[in-house]
């Protein structure tokens, strides 16, 4: 008989250290499906709704061992500080005491206001900066195409650092300002070529070439690297 279907919540794995993983049941899961968070190394198991909980825990101690090297394999989580360093376009900058109410950026450096607002007001300067960058490009890019651009959204998703609607508009994972120029160039061009192709087939990958010749090389910085910028929190907590 199967369990009848729960919320989520929380099962540990036994061991050095002991692995905390969600267990959430979705209508629309089809399979059990085990993911690692890039970054904050969370662990999740997706269920279907009518999923055997005696299934889904002797699914997870047979992986045990891939949780383990993915979980070491992530970034540490990382924090603004005074003092400390945030990449701004690849570069790492220097977080300084500033004055007034809002985060800014000059000299090279950035300027917060010492609080326990820090973190919060450097990620509203940072997504200022993304939007300004990837909204110059994103039309640039379009214009190249002779498409228009609809709206453009920043948002902070786990799994994807843009997307294109059917409509047009466009969506950015504002951590992009942390990636060097290019990266941030070669996404706005990506999504830019959906605005045409709205697939990956080698007519889009064409595409992407012609607008941004080297595309290879942000695509693969960003697989090796986009972990690291995902682990940068900028909650305000402790």
């Amino acid at each position: 008989m199967r369990a009848p279907p729960m919320p989520g919540r929380i099962h540990t794995v036994p061991g050095d250290p002991p692995i905390e993983v969600e267990l959430r049941r979705s209508t629309r899961a089809r399979r059990l499906t085990l993911r690692v968070s890039r970054s904050d190394g969370r662990v999740r198991l997706s269920l279907p709704d009518r999923a055997d909980e005696a299934e889904a825990l002797a699914f997870l101690a047979a992986r045990e061992g891939w949780m383990r090297r993915h979980l070491a394999a992530a970034p540490a989580p990382r924090r603004p500080r005074i003092g400390g360093t945030v990449p701004v376009g690849g570069v790492e900058r220097p977080i300084v005491a500033g004055t007034g109410r809002a985060a800014r950026f000059s000299d090279g450096a950035l300027h917060v206001p010492e609080d326990d607002r820090l973190a919060p007001r450097l990620a509203a300067l940072l997504k200022a900066l993304a939007r300004d960058r990837l909204a110059e490009a994103s039309h640039r890019h379009a214009a190249a195409l002779g498409r228009p651009v609809g709206r453009i959204t920043l948002r902070d998703p786990r799994s994807r650092w843009g997307s294109c609607s059917t409509r047009g508009d466009l969506m950015f994972s504002w951590r992009l300002i942390m990636a060097p120029p290019e990266v941030l160039e070669y996404v706005a061009a990506h999504e830019a070529a959906h605005l045409v192709e709205m697939n990956h087939s080698a007519r889009f990958w064409a595409l992407c070439e012609t607008l941004f010749p080297g595309h290879a090389g942000p695509r693969d910085w960003l697989k090796r690297n986009g972990a690291g910028l995902l682990a940068w929190r900028f909650d305000g907590l402790p």
